[in-house]
């Protein structure tokens, strides 16, 4: 009865896998998985989980995850099939819904000369993902481009600005607002030479072709580069470059990239990752944090 009554409001998926929704690949079973039609489906479908007292979480591309795994007794609600509009205007102005890639974007911001999302363009997640996180990588990040976003909360959909949302490195308020669902968002872009944007972005996954384990299920960089250092190279002086925790493994290619290297699980991702960060604590007292954010886990 519950499943037809939110397959009204979008594609629902029961007792579905969240090892085949994260680029992990690990990750127990949800009871439902669903993919809001749209934003009035969405709050819809947040009334029917509230009314049935069912726990929720919203999923882009699970890029940044670590799902345990436990069965999740509750509702994913993935934004990346439907809700993944954007659109440009003349002056550099880029709004677009929450379940856009990332990658996408900056795509189509090179094929209109716009530069500023130059530095995502090797980022697997959604725009909603990226903004929750600030994703970032070549010194750039989304709050260097980020105008407002458009956030369902206390039931009201609102447009909320740049100045108001915490951002600073990898961090936002929406890491400490977990009943906001960022919606969408209006970022500003530059005019800029085609060619030389699409060379930059070029050379960039050259690079990170050379450098990244990209044939091996992981999250990307695990950890989040301490004050005055970087993480793999921590990871790389205490000796853990290929250490290997049943099927996890710290890259031998990049020392910051654990992989899924033979069917691991995720308890083989979590105690590789706690015994790397006590290791670190003990060689260099330095609390090395995850970048990569642990869902359904027991506290």
């Amino acid at each position: 009865m519950l499943e037809k009554q939110l397959s009204a409001y979008g594609d629902v998926e029961v007792n579905e896998s969240l090892a085949n929704h994260t680029t992990f690949r690990v990750g127990g079973n949800c009871a439902y998985f669903i993919y809001p039609k749209n934003e009035l489906c969405l709050m819809r479908i947040l009334d029917i989980l509230k009314n049935e007292q069912l726990p929720y979480k919203i999923f882009g591309k699970g890029s940044n995850l670590l799902c345990s795994d436990d069965e999740y007794h509750g509702a994913i609600l993935c934004l990346d099939r439907y809700m993944s509009e954007y659109y440009f205007e003349e002056d550099g102005t880029l709004v677009a819904q929450a379940g856009c890639s990332i990658i996408l974007l900056a795509h189509e911001a090179m094929k209109r000369s716009f530069h500023g999302l130059e530095f995502a363009s090797g980022i697997p997640g959604t725009l909603g993902g990226a903004l929750f996180m600030n994703a970032g990588a070549y010194k750039s990040d989304m709050s260097g481009i980020v105008k407002s976003v458009f956030v369902l909360k206390d039931g009201i959909c609102t447009w909320i600005d740049v100045s108001a949302l915490d951002y600073s490195y990898r961090h936002s308020r929406f890491q400490k607002e977990s009943d906001w669902i960022i919606l969408g968002a209006r970022c500003k872009l530059e005019s800029g030479n085609q060619k030389e944007i699409r060379d930059l972005m070029d050379s960039r996954r050259i690079r990170r072709m050379q450098s990244q384990p990209l044939n091996k299920p992981s999250a990307g960089s695990m950890f989040r580069n301490p004050q005055g250092a970087q993480a793999w190279e921590l990871i790389e002086k205490i000796g853990y470059r290929g250490k290997r925790i049943g099927g996890a493994m710290v890259s031998e290619k990049h020392a910051n990239f654990i992989i899924n290297e033979d069917h691991a699980c995720a308890n083989d991702i979590a105690a590789l990752v706690e015994e790397i960060q006590k290791k670190i604590k003990e060689t260099f007292d330095i609390d090395l944090r995850t970048e990569v954010e642990r869902f359904n886990w027991k506290i």
